[in-house]
């Protein structure tokens, strides 16, 4: 146990004093500081590029991958509504019919609705006629 840390503390050291000594040269002006390239290790800015563009395009294709199962999806969900309302309607049809009753027939608007919808007709078409005259002069 003991020589185990012996052998931290003097590793330790060493390297504090490679530091310092590199240190020193730097702050004299007397360290180059030329470029030194691991042969494992890349470039770094090498590294930042690849990554920026990867980046870029992986987002692209998520993001075009995102919309087109959005479009399906909401699309499949639109026809099995549709699906869905068919068969339900057929199914109050038969219902209805299996016990005698008529099918629902489709109610008359009354006559006083039919009187407003009218008169808005007939004043949406004023007002189009008024602007055009407006447009004119």
């Amino acid at each position: 146990m003991y020589i185990i840390i012996i052998l931290f503390l003097v590793s330790l050291i060493g390297i504090v004093i490679m530091l310092g000594r590199k240190l020193v040269l730097v702050r004299n002006g007397l360290a180059e500081s030329g470029e030194h390239f691991h042969p494992f290790v890349p470039d770094l800015i090498k590294i930042k590029y690849l990554t920026q563009k990867s980046v870029k395009r992986y987002g692209y294709l998520v993001l075009v991958a995102t919309l087109r199962w959005h479009i399906r999806f909401s699309n499949l969900l639109k026809y099995q509504y549709q699906k869905i309302k068919t068969v339900l309607k057929e199914m109050t049809h038969k219902h209805i019919t299996l016990q005698g009753d008529t099918p629902p027939e489709t109610r008359e608007v009354s006559g006083f609705l039919k009187m407003i919808s009218e008169y808005k007709h007939k004043i949406r078409n004023i007002k189009h006629k008024i602007k055009e005259e407006e447009g004119k002069k």
